[in-house]
């Protein structure tokens, strides 16, 4: 599991992996931007791409048409990432799925956070995204993206453009709301290098249960005492366990049921609903 992810008030329960998953635990940069890309935007992306990559940096982007497939491509010879928006048996879109076969083949891998079977809907797409937007409208959900990012303490990188193009309009709104001013890869390589000297990048270790440790199994109508306290308003986690009185294990273990059958949503801070 990526150690940044997991330390996220909002890390999903359990990840589908495609590929080789040591690249889950080296340093990352995302790329994200506009599908409708121009042609300077789709090279200056594989400019970064490339120069990230070969800087020991994996490069992750959502596999989507324009930036996206551009950082992907880039990236196949030093690393990259993707991540589906629905189940890793419901690739999106099907124009990418030579791309998809690609980064597993070369060393990279997909991810989801999602179910297989999960057809992907409007709401999945922006919250897969992280850090770097070039090129990206004022509405695209690239910006989300950022949003996203800046709020669980990622730093934020944007590339400016003309303010006559249409296209700049979203980055350069982000270099307003206080993103870093990228011009050239090394910008990113020279902000992110010394936190990434400081973790050390090194795999987590496994963690054991100690041995005779208490099941989480939930106990005679526990599960649906738990399922009782959820609704269409979003809940913090520690108050279904107060509510219900049941051990934070148990409590987890049926939200992540929930998650898999689809029937849970999760929101920022740690809050979740029930899908009805």
């Amino acid at each position: 599991y990526p150690p940044l992810l997991k330390a996220t008030e909002s890390a999903p329960p359990v990840l589908a992996v495609l590929g080789t998953e040591t690249v889950l635990h080296q340093p990352a940069v995302a790329m994200v931007g506009a599908r409708n890309a121009s042609l300077s935007g789709i090279k200056l992306t594989r400019q970064f791409a490339d120069e990230i990559g070969r800087a020991g940096y994996v490069v992750v982007s959502g596999l989507a048409r324009g930036i996206d497939a551009a950082a992907h491509e880039a990236a196949l010879t030093t690393g990259t990432i993707g991540v589906f928006a629905g189940g890793l048996d419901r690739p999106y879109p099907d124009e990418n799925r030579p791309l998809m076969r690609r980064i597993v083949d070369e060393g990279g891998c997909l991810l989801s956070e999602r179910p297989f079977g999960w057809e992907p809907r409007s709401r999945d797409f922006p919250r897969r995204n992280r850090l770097v937007v070039t090129e990206a409208a004022l509405r695209s959900g690239s910006l989300i993206s950022a949003r996203i990012a800046a709020e669980i303490g990622r730093i934020v990188f944007a590339v400016p453009g003309s303010p006559l193009h249409p296209r700049a309009a979203g980055a350069n709104q982000l270099l307003k709301n206080g993103a870093i001013l990228a011009t050239e890869a090394n910008d990113v390589i020279a902000a992110l290098r010394p936190l990434d000297d400081r973790m050390g990048w090194m795999p987590p270790a496994i963690e054991e249960p100690p041995s005779g440790q208490e099941t989480d199994e939930p106990a005679e109508g526990e599960r649906e005492r738990i399922i009782e306290t959820l609704g269409p308003t979003p809940i913090d986690v520690d108050d279904i366990i107060l509510h219900t009185g049941a051990r934070p294990g148990v409590v987890q273990l049926v939200l992540l049921e929930l998650d898999l059958a689809g029937r849970l949503e999760r929101h920022p801070g740690g809050l979740v609903s029930l899908l009805l």
